[in-house]
């Protein structure tokens, strides 16, 4: 065998173990992601079955409070990132208090008429809209990871207004906020999508968490636009 032949084979061998290595990346973080999903689903039932008297009773306290507990385990996942099985714990950890989040707004809709065929379609449509856009995002020769700083400040304007109308109660508002973060939180599909088959990733912890907030802000959002309208 040539020089040549050799310096041929090699690189063909370290090609295709950076593909192999990519490939497990991307199953690992799908089934992360996967299995925050269903912690995050606990977390919503658990606070729709049991502890919708305690949000009542913090009023409007709550989100703020579900906030500073979801950042805790956050920052505590992302120092413990490479630490296992803590990391896992505290990963599922976060997911779970993000679906714990819900609880005021799945009971608000769970208690009109409908209640129960809105939340349906909504996570049905966020289902849909989140394999679309991913197999999309896998296909297109076109580069959304580069839409990063775009989508952080809309997302910066989002949660301002999101906390703004906490204290106004405006359904208009709601509604357009909501509209606006359907959009912001498809388009985050998109960028964490490419940034994770690209290996933009150190762990796939984080991409699945990444994931696992595109989602969960997409079906929120698509719940309170089917919620309004269907009050409305």
């Amino acid at each position: 065998m040539s020089l040549y032949d050799r310096d041929l084979a090699r690189s063909n061998e370290r090609v295709s173990e950076q593909s192999s290595a990519l490939s497990s990346f991307i199953k690992q973080t799908y089934q992360l992601f996967a299995a925050s999903l269903l912690a995050g689903a606990a977390g919503a039932y658990v606070g729709v079955v049991s502890l919708v008297p305690m949000f009542q009773s913090l009023g409007m306290a709550a989100p703020f409070i579900i906030l500073g507990i979801a950042l805790v385990f956050f920052f505590a996942m992302r120092v413990c990132l490479h630490k296992s099985p803590l990391n896992l714990i505290l990963l599922f950890g976060f997911t779970f208090v993000m679906g714990l989040g819900l609880t005021p707004l799945l009971y608000s809709i769970l208690a009109t008429a409908n209640g129960g065929i809105i939340v349906t379609q909504a996570f049905a449509l966020t289902a849909v809209a989140f394999g679309a856009l991913s197999i999309f995002a896998m296909n297109t020769k076109r580069d959304f990871t580069t839409m990063g700083k775009m989508l952080f400040i809309t997302l910066i304007v989002v949660l301002c207004a999101a906390i703004i109308n906490i204290f106004t109660q405006s359904p208009i508002f709601q509604l357009v906020i909501s509209s606006v973060a359907a959009i912001l939180f498809s388009a985050y599909i998109l960028y964490d999508t490419q940034n994770i088959i690209r290996g933009n990733y150190s762990h796939p912890m984080e991409g699945a968490v990444a994931l696992y907030l595109d989602f969960i802000n997409l079906f929120a959002a698509l719940l309170q636009i089917l919620g309004l309208t269907n009050r409305e």
